[in-house]
């Protein structure tokens, strides 16, 4: 998904907000006006930090953070797990849940309000657009013999978790991946968080290789390229997967919530809507 002009105003903005230390600046300007084609925010996100850290060493750690979130939705599982088994489909209500399991996000929102989590959790819905994907999804699952998750943030992957429990129990053939960040990267899950909540009693854990929020084939190890190639079904979370990932020439499932104006006007909806797409290579 390539980086328009407002995308790259508002993301030399953030780094300003960092710091106003005018060597650091010009780099990340020089970075964002020299992008190449094809760069996406998360790849030059990635870029920005090294700089950062040649300059001021490493930034602030998300670590309690993280903690922070994954405890508090840690806190609820059975709670969301009761409400997920007494639906009408478990396997449609776990997905959406998962997907407002998005809103936890320290990059791409300002500000992350717990009490807006907790009110999203309690009014999930789907709309009118999501039922064909939602079920080309399980049609595919039926089908498949490797499914792939591509996680996202903290917080978020406990929901996950859940969705994995139903899609488990409803195609228990089903061999389940899940790939994660390969290093510290604001509030994304890394290997050492989906063990935390859990993830790895259901699914294998992989991990990117790269502290990058964000998945950029070129990028990953060959044996995440090839749990990335061998999947039947892919679901990718998050705006950062969608940015890094969309218009690549894969099959791909895009869950996510809209919490910037570049997807709100991507897709013609109000901040905080919830998407589901099917991307076909």
């Amino acid at each position: 998904m390539r980086i328009i002009e407002s995308c790259a105003e508002c993301l030399y903005d953030k780094q300003k907000h960092l710091t106003e230390d005018e060597r650091y600046l010009k780099e990340i300007k020089d970075i964002i006006d020299n992008r190449g084609e094809d760069d996406t925010s998360p790849y030059l996100v990635y870029r920005f930090n090294k700089v950062y850290q040649k300059y001021f060493g490493r930034q602030t750690s998300y670590k309690e953070i993280k903690k922070k979130y994954n405890d508090l939705v840690l806190s609820m599982e059975d709670s969301v797990r009761n409400r997920i088994e007494a639906s009408e489909d478990p396997l449609a209500k776990a997905l959406l849940y998962a997907r407002v399991g998005n809103y936890i996000d320290f990059g791409a929102m300002n500000h992350v309000d717990e009490e807006t989590f907790l009110s999203l959790l309690d009014r999930v819905e789907w709309n009118d657009k999501d039922l064909d994907v939602i079920q080309s999804f399980v049609d595919q699952c039926k089908r498949a013999r490797n499914f792939l998750l591509i996680a996202d943030n903290c917080g978020e992957i406990v929901l996950d978790k859940l969705f994995l429990e139903q899609l488990h129990k409803r195609f228990p053939e089903l061999v389940i991946d899940v790939l994660v960040r390969g290093g510290e990267v604001l509030n994304d899950a890394t290997e050492e968080d989906a063990e935390y909540v859990g993830i790895n009693e259901l699914a294998r854990i992989i991990s990117n290789g790269l502290p990058i929020a964000g998945t950029v084939y070129d990028m990953l190890p060959d044996s995440a390229k090839e749990v990335v190639n061998q999947a039947d079904v892919i679901l990718a979370k998050g705006q950062g997967n969608y940015e890094s990932l969309s218009k690549q020439g894969r099959h791909i499932f895009f869950s996510f919530l809209c919490k910037c104006e570049l997807f709100t006007s991507r897709f013609g909806v109000p901040k905080l809507t919830g998407i589901f797409v099917e991307e076909w290579d």
